[in-house]
């Protein structure tokens, strides 16, 4: 080893990590209002269920193989509730599973 670095030296007092300004904000490009009412909105979809919605969903999900939370995504993204005959779409949902690491 000949001593020499890719790395540039650091300060006293500097962690090493990336600079603050070159992170990304979690709202991305949008104004910061837009992210917290989407953010408050989507918090409301899951807490704000009567108990007789989420275990007829719950009842649902299972009869059809799918999580709660899948379920869920597609009645909001599509505006419908899956039934037996949307086999190719309930297909697709298991096959977008996350695979564990």
């Amino acid at each position: 080893m000949d001593g020499s670095s890719d790395i540039p030296p650091v300060s006293l007092g500097h962690n090493g990590g990336p600079a603050l300004d070159d992170l990304p904000f979690a709202w991305g490009e949008a104004p910061i209002d837009v992210y917290y009412a989407w953010k408050r909105a989507h918090e409301a979809v899951w807490k704000n269920v009567s108990y007789n919605t989420l275990l007829r969903r719950v009842t649902a999900a299972a009869a059809l193989g799918l999580t709660y939370e899948e379920y869920v995504l597609e009645l909001l993204y599509n505006g419908r509730h899956l039934q037996l005959g949307d086999a190719g779409r309930i297909a697709a949902i298991k096959t977008s599973r996350r695979r564990p690491a």
